[in-house]
């Protein structure tokens, strides 16, 4: 007899999944971290509305892709503002931004119905090692995982094939037994479909989908008709 075949082919093994935008909601968060910042800048920034600030906050942000001490210096200085005020600013982003980590139900119940399915469970994730697992910590979804591979301790980023490697080495798997879930078209899609995985592109408007025949998510828990 042939290997058992489930809805992406051979059967499942070990799902995968991006973090920020995949497993958060990080467009929401960025949104309610800056209307707050607003509110507590607001006697720093004479002449810059409310409106004007979000507008100019969130094109800066692009998604989580800006980088911010750059970003937030332009837009100081676009302002007519002291430069000092940007510092101040930067450090409230990073000083808030994981109070505003929120979990949604769906998150929550789909990674705890892949864990009794008894799925291999991993986390793929770019950026710095104490932000990235700061912000599994404030999910209280670390103990989740079976493997959490952060680039900074990896040396190798998303798309590079490398990272997806080691993470399947770890999980015990073969490409062909993973499913990576990401929102990323480039990072996250094409990098796990170069590393031989199969790959479900978690939807956003902003980024359309570049692989042909990723299935498209909107929810996370349609994972689960995948596997």
């Amino acid at each position: 007899m042939g290997a058992r075949q489930g809805r992406l082919g051979p059967v499942i093994k070990a799902v995968l999944f991006d973090l920020d935008g995949t497993l958060y909601d990080r467009d929401l968060l960025a949104t309610e971290l800056f209307r707050e910042q607003y509110a507590a800048f607001a006697h720093e920034l004479p002449g810059v509305g409310a409106e004007s600030f979000m507008r100019s906050a969130i094109a800066m942000d692009d998604h989580g892709y800006g980088l911010k001490e750059a970003g937030y210096r332009a837009l100081v200085q676009s302002w007519g503002l002291d430069a000092t005020v940007a510092d101040r600013l930067v450090a409230h982003f990073w000083g808030s931004y994981h109070g505003y980590c929120k979990l949604t139900d769906d998150v929550r119940r789909t990674l705890d119905a892949l864990r009794r399915r008894a799925l291999k469970l991993a986390v793929i994730t770019n950026g710095p090692s104490v932000m990235q697992r700061r912000k599994l910590a404030t999910l209280e979804i670390e103990d989740a995982f079976d493997v959490i591979v952060v680039s900074e301790e990896e040396g190798v980023r998303k798309p590079d094939a490398e990272i997806f490697r080691r993470t399947l080495a770890r999980c015990g798997v073969a490409a062909h037994e993973a499913l990576f879930v990401g929102d990323h078209p480039v990072a996250d899609i094409e990098g796990a479909h170069g590393a031989g995985l199969r790959t479900a592109w978690k939807f956003v408007p902003y980024w359309p989908p570049v692989i042909a025949g990723s299935p498209v998510i909107h929810h996370l828990s349609e994972v689960l008709e995948l596997v």
